[in-house]
């Protein structure tokens, strides 16, 4: 949601581009509990990564300085996904949220664990997060196609990810998003390693042949998060 004040309320004046999620606190409490804290305006208290050690003096001084910068706010702010990113768009496969920049990328990814295995990616708008630790702060929501039975992917969710929650309103946001022009790979080629979170080196230059593959053409944000009130 996109409130125009500081209130967490999503209940205020908003765009039209909201996306309201409902979360399966019985069936998932662990990681819907984390991801109500990402959405607040306190953040999730989550420690900074210890200091990076590299090679060249000029890259140890910017690894000094983002880790000196995370210690500053690391008691006082929390991570949320206000100003995330949509960072991959796999059509009618995945929708990949919640990607946090600046401040927050040097702080520890949360462990997401429990979930209920019952629940899968067979309707469109499920929400789900990676299991473990390695998917790092964001969620998934499954855009899913009329008419047609689950896809590999879905399955794959099934396996990869606890499935949190589901899309109760803004599922034309959802189908927009589904439909963004993205990085391709090269005709005929595949990509052999798959990457379950964004990685800071594809935002400086990478030789990874698909360091950007699926992200979007134009950067999406999510402007402003909050949880809505009866």
């Amino acid at each position: 949601g996109l409130p125009t004040d500081e209130s967490n309320d999503i209940n205020q004046q908003y765009s039209d581009d909201v996306i309201t999620i409902g979360l399966f606190e019985l069936d998932a409490p662990q990681p819907t509990s984390i991801l109500k804290q990402l959405v607040s305006n306190e953040g999730y208290p989550a420690k900074c990564k210890p200091k990076e050690i590299r090679s060249l003096q000029r890259e140890q001084l910017e690894a000094n300085k983002v880790y000196n910068a995370c210690m500053e706010i690391q008691d006082t702010k929390g991570v949320n996904y206000d100003l995330s990113t949509v960072w991959r768009v796999v059509k009618d496969e995945r929708i990949d949220l919640g990607a946090v920049s600046g401040k927050f990328v040097s702080r520890e990814s949360p462990m997401f664990e429990g979930g209920n295995d019952l629940l899968k990616h067979d309707v469109e708008g499920v929400v789900s997060v990676r299991k473990g630790n390695d998917g790092g702060f964001g969620f998934t929501i499954y855009p899913g196609k009329s008419g047609t039975s689950m896809s590999t992917s879905s399955t794959e969710l099934d396996q990869d990810n606890i499935v949190v929650g589901r899309v109760i309103g803004g599922m034309n946001v959802v189908n927009r998003l589904n439909e963004l022009p993205v990085v391709q790979s090269p005709i005929g080629a595949s990509s052999s390693n798959k990457r379950y979170a964004p990685s800071r080196a594809c935002r400086y230059g990478s030789t990874e042949l698909y360091c950007n593959e699926f992200k979007p053409l134009k950067k999406i944000l999510i402007q402003k998060t909050g949880v809505v009130t009866e």
